[in-house]
């Protein structure tokens, strides 16, 4: 049985702005649109990834109600939720690349940490950091037998963006999940 995380959801506004932004600007495409009654499941993903999808997705019902819609956007607004991460070999040339394109960005390209990273916001707040990846004295591109690695330095085709190896999104996209530690507390029985 296959396992794995296929959507990753941010809370937007604007499902229109969310989407002009994402596809238009950053060159992600629409993987699902689809509406029942006010609620509309929006779904984007990186062209080279199409198991991973990046929801847009409006607070408000049947998930939330009024109040909890309403602090959801306000959080949002102010970039208190958490980051996500665009990987990519040369942060300051996909730095000059989106911001052609009118990307609004918070943070230039600063060097630190033996990397270069910058930081821009989507339309409703969501805040995005973009790193470039540390200088390795390790090579990490050999393929396995039976496949062909991508040269570095591969441009993702719809984007236009430089990115460090991999498929997808998930070169662009940080997404981790928390590992699970084993119980150690005496009260506790394992469970079953």
């Amino acid at each position: 049985m296959n396992q794995g995380i296929n959507v990753v959801g941010l809370y937007v506004d604007n499902q229109d702005e969310a989407l002009a932004f994402y596809v238009d600007k950053l060159g992600f495409r629409v993987h699902t649109d689809v509406s029942n009654g006010p609620y509309r499941w929006l779904t984007v993903q990186h062209p080279d990834q199409p198991s991973f999808q990046l929801g847009l997705f409006l607070p408000g019902p049947p998930i939330h109600d009024a109040a909890t819609a309403q602090t959801l956007l306000a959080m949002v607004a102010k970039g208190a939720m958490p980051p996500l991460v665009l990987s990519v070999d040369d942060c300051r040339a996909s730095y000059t690349q989106l911001k052609a394109r009118g990307v609004e960005f918070n943070q230039e390209p600063v060097d630190r940490f033996g990397s270069v990273d910058a930081g821009f916001r989507d339309p409703a707040g969501n805040g995005w950091k973009m790193i470039q990846a540390a200088k390795s004295t390790v090579s990490r591109r050999q393929a396995p037998p039976g496949h062909a690695a991508r040269p570095r330095g591969h441009t993702a085709p719809a984007t236009g963006l430089t990115r460090r190896g991999g498929t997808g999104l998930a070169a662009f996209v940080g997404v981790s999940t928390p590992r699970r530690k084993p119980c150690t507390h005496a009260s506790r029985s394992p469970r079953r």
